[in-house]
C-alpha cells in the first residue's frame, strides 16, 4: 500500500514552487542512495534529522533508520554543528515518489515535486533527534572519508 505523504528536510527555504532533483552523495556509493531525484522519507523525524544535518556548520553527518520495521532515527554529526537557527520541512504528495530500496523508508521523485506543505522549524526544538559521534565513531569516519 502506498501512503500518502512524504516529508523532506532542508538547511535552504525553497525558491521557486518545486523541489528540483539532485544527484545525491553517499559514502558507501549504494547504487539508492546516489540517484538524481528528491530524496524524502515516511518518517517524519527523518526528514526533520536530515533538514538539520544539511544545515550550515555540520561537515559531516549520516543518518538513518536502525531497521526495515523500526521508526528509530540515529542522525550523527561527525564534524562541525549546525550553525543556524531555522531549518525547513517540505510535505510532499507521494505521488510521483518510488520507495528506493523497496521496503526501505527512503522514496525518491526523478521529478521535480510540488511542496503541500512547507513548514520553518526551531533547530533547538528538534535537538534532542541527532547526537555527536563517539570518539570511536569519529576515528571510522575520518578514515573513511580521508579526513582529519
Amino acid at each position: 500500500m502506498k501512503i500518502k505523504y512524504v516529508y523532506h528536510g532542508s538547511a535552504r527555504k525553497l525558491t521557486g514552487e518545486k523541489l528540483v532533483p539532485k544527484r545525491a552523495r553517499d559514502v558507501d556509493g549504494k547504487p539508492e542512495n546516489i540517484l538524481r531525484g528528491v530524496y524524502a522519507s515516511d518518517i517524519i523525524d527523518e526528514a526533520i534529522a536530515m533538514g538539520i544535518l544539511s544545515c550550515k556548520g555540520v561537515k559531516g553527518a549520516s543518518c538513518g533508520v536502525h531497521r526495515q520495521n523500526s521508526k528509530m532515527v540515529d542522525a550523527i554529526i561527525y564534524d562541525g554543528w549546525p550553525l543556524q537557527d531555522y531549518f525547513y520541512l517540505y510535505t510532499l504528495a507521494s505521488k510521483n515518489f518510488e520507495n528506493r530500496p523497496d521496503g526501505s523508508h527512503q522514496w525518491v521523485s526523478p521529478r521535480p515535486v510540488k511542496p503541500e506543505k512547507i513548514e520553518k522549524l526551531s533547530i533547538r526544538k528538534y535537538l534532542h533527534l541527532i547526537r555527536k559521534a563517539t570518539k570511536k565513531e569519529k576515528e571510522r569516519w575520518f578514515n573513511q572519508n580521508g579526513a582529519k
